[in-house]
């Protein structure tokens, strides 16, 4: 009996005293390859070590987060209003890692837990400046290295404000999580904002009680999917006139994976979107599509995030024929269920249903293509709305006198269709240049 607890003894020693020194490199590993595989989900962003100080039972380390290229950077240089060629501020972590199978000394901090794993770590935050100075920001995070390499990482920050060079910003209570898994490059994550604000001498910028959650799967393809769901009550930005407020706005997406086809559905509200002289409007879409091509979703993805790159429309289209040739070829089905914008004077609604049966792409031709694809597009615009756009514009009016639309009581109407190579508007065929 006694040896038996002398053995338990000595078990609880070398988990307590001996594995921390040993799990302080696989943590280190673990977080560095967490690290690598951010930097490589966006090749906007650089990511380097300044050294690691290992300990026995805890470590310290730095890393320098910089935003190089691509829109990342550009968007974040609008928004601070400096021209392209300036220099954004560099991304400054500290952290401490408390490691062992058992992170004793993670227990003299804030967050800190027995609970085994690879290691607890806190890491702090600041802003480097090309002038060398810095600036601590706000918020902790507190991140965990689990048994199995995953890291889950929780940025909290209590309410409060900062001000800096005639512009000041103010935000609430927020949590984020976010958990990496480096083995399937997987990520979750859901998180809860109260507010954040800018405030300069010439604008004002809000974002008022966002929440978000998802999880998200790297394809082959260089495309994720997953699912994601997020809710803004209100976003306030300057115009000319003044301020604009947008909101709410919900937004629920899913796509996966069938072998080598993406589905997916989108469902998006936006309310009180500014429609400059008819008056805020609400926008609802909810659209679906089904067994796209995934390798061709890729290329064209990729084109169009470099569509600025490419010297003309013609030249973009030279690299995106292939691919859309490949993405018909294929088959496909899309559905928009609803495209509605709804103002003051009544709803315009819309609704598409398009699906390529699809054929041997090495065959590929366009009457190949046109008559392998059925669609239809349904329009609805109340007659008010009508009547303020003819009024802008009268050839609108054109529209009407060649059958495009059709008044029905207190509305006008589209109903076009595309089935065996015939296009018809209302039931009246209408050509089609080039095809015969």
């Amino acid at each position: 009996m006694k040896k038996g607890f002398v053995a338990l003894l000595i078990v609880l020693a070398v988990v307590v005293l001996v594995s921390p020194g040993i799990v302080g490199r696989l943590a280190e590993k673990s977080m560095d390859e967490n690290l690598d595989w951010a930097a490589a989900e966006s090749q906007d962003v650089v990511v380097k070590s300044q050294g690691f100080d290992r300990g026995w039972f805890s470590s310290a380390g730095q890393h320098r987060v910089e935003v190089r290229n691509g829109d990342l950077r550009d968007l974040l240089l609008a928004l601070a209003d400096e021209g392209p060629g300036s220099d954004l501020p560099v991304l400054i972590i500290d952290t401490r890692l408390d490691h062992g199978l058992v992170p004793v000394t993670s227990m003299t901090r804030d967050e800190g837990s027995l609970m085994p794993g690879l290691g607890r770590a806190v890491s702090t935050l600041s802003l480097e400046f090309d002038n060398g100075e810095r600036v601590d920001l706000p918020g902790t995070i507190y991140s965990e290295v689990s048994l199995t390499g995953e890291l889950s990482s929780s940025y909290k920050l209590q309410a409060g404000s900062f001000s800096r060079a005639g512009s000041t910003v103010n935000w609430g209570d927020s949590d984020l999580l976010v958990t990496t898994n480096p083995s399937d490059s997987s990520v979750d994550f859901r998180g809860a904002f109260e507010e954040l604000s800018v405030v300069t001498y010439d604008s004002d910028i809000s974002l008022i009680a966002l929440e978000l959650e998802g999880s998200q799967k790297p394809t082959k393809f260089g495309f994720s999917v997953g699912d994601i769901s997020m809710s803004i009550a209100s976003i306030t930005l300057p115009t000319a006139q003044g301020t604009e407020t947008i909101g709410p706005i919900l937004l629920d997406t899913a796509a996966e994976m069938h072998g080598d086809l993406v589905s997916g559905r989108t469902k998006m509200r936006l309310n009180n979107v500014p429609f400059g002289d008819l008056g805020p409007a609400g926008i609802f879409i909810d659209a679906t599509i089904k067994d796209m091509d995934g390798a061709a979703i890729g290329n064209i993805t990729r084109v169009l995030e470099q569509i600025d790159s490419y010297g003309s429309p013609d030249e973009a289209m030279f690299y995106l024929q292939d691919d859309l040739q490949r993405l018909l070829a294929k088959g496909f089905e899309l559905q928009v269920e609803h495209l509605d914008i709804a103002l003051p004077e009544g709803k315009l609604e819309t609704r598409i249903d398009v699906s390529a049966t699809g054929f041997d792409v090495d065959e590929f031709s366009w009457p190949a293509a046109l008559l392998a694809l059925d669609a239809s597009f349904d329009l609805r615009v109340p007659a008010a709305l009508m009547d303020i756009a003819t009024a802008m514009d009268p050839q609108i009016n054109g529209a009407v006198g060649m059958g495009f639309l059709r008044r029905n009581g207190d509305v006008y109407e589209m109903q076009a269709a595309f089935e065996n190579g015939l296009l018809t508007v209302n039931g009246a065929p209408m050509p089609i240049p080039g095809f015969q």
